[in-house]
């Protein structure tokens, strides 16, 4: 398995378009961070999680030229606002875009982009192929994907285990159920938001006692706003066995 990071930021505590903080004016590439979302190239399978606002640019710039299905994790914008860009693939691959989320996600997905899922459609608009999750594990091609539960304060949002990688973004609880779906994973991807408290995501402290409770050979964390501060800075305070990801790394599993 491939996985490439498309974006590794997000739209929580991003300063106004003229700040001047250190993360805004570093110079270190892996400061710059786009919306969360993440490439998976398992065997002949291309897969994206969520297509945030940034969907478009980041499968450009990754020369990603099929793309099979989208895993979304909720319904929240900055996972789900590229959506409408799927129609490029419509028309290279000539088949519909499945989808796969949990009802609460394609319902909202219905509402944003009800022209495409109007029953008259008008040429051009993105075609969708709508699979319902409801927790259980399931199959796309022949490829066994788990779907983990987490909670985003009181919204339930999925992560995925894919074989040995699990990835989890916008969680801060994860009940003792769904950590040991979790456990034996040797790659683990888990959101930390900043180094202070958050009502809705895991901070720095609270992800690193998640991943040491979890027990994985690897972890990266991601969903990093401006408030955690510059790549390199963090990257010190982190175990060896611990990385900051950034946009555009790639990791073979």
């Amino acid at each position: 398995m491939k996985v490439t990071f498309l974006g590794t930021g997000t739209s929580q505590g991003i300063p106004v378009i003229a700040c001047h903080c250190d993360v805004c004016r570093s110079m270190d590439f892996r400061d710059k961070r786009l919306r969360t979302s993440v490439h998976l190239q398992v065997d002949d399978l291309s897969i994206v999680i969520d297509s945030g606002p940034d969907f478009r640019q980041q499968m450009l710039r990754e020369k990603i030229n099929t793309l099979d299905a989208i895993l979304y994790t909720h319904e929240h914008k900055d996972h789900t606002a590229g959506l409408d860009d799927v129609r490029g693939f419509n028309f290279a691959q000539q088949k519909d875009m499945p989808l796969y989320g949990r009802k609460s996600v394609i319902d909202q997905l219905k509402l944003e982009y009800h022209y495409a899922f109007s029953d008259n459609k008008y040429p051009g608009v993105p075609r969708l192929e709508v699979n319902l999750l409801n927790g259980n594990p399931f199959t796309i091609g022949n490829t066994a994907i788990s779907p983990i539960e987490v909670k985003h304060l009181k919204l339930p949002v999925y992560g995925y285990r894919i074989a040995d990688f699990t990835y989890i973004t916008d969680a801060n609880a994860i009940e003792q159920s769904e950590i040991e779906k979790i456990k034996g994973t040797k790659i683990l991807v888990l959101n930390a938001l900043q180094q202070k408290k958050h009502v809705s995501h895991f901070n720095l402290e609270e992800a690193l006692d998640m991943i040491h409770k979890i027990g994985p050979n690897k972890a990266y964390l991601i969903h990093l706003s401006h408030m955690m501060g510059k790549h390199k800075d963090i990257e010190e305070l982190l175990p060896d066995d611990i990385n900051i990801a950034y946009d555009g790394l790639t990791i073979d599993i």
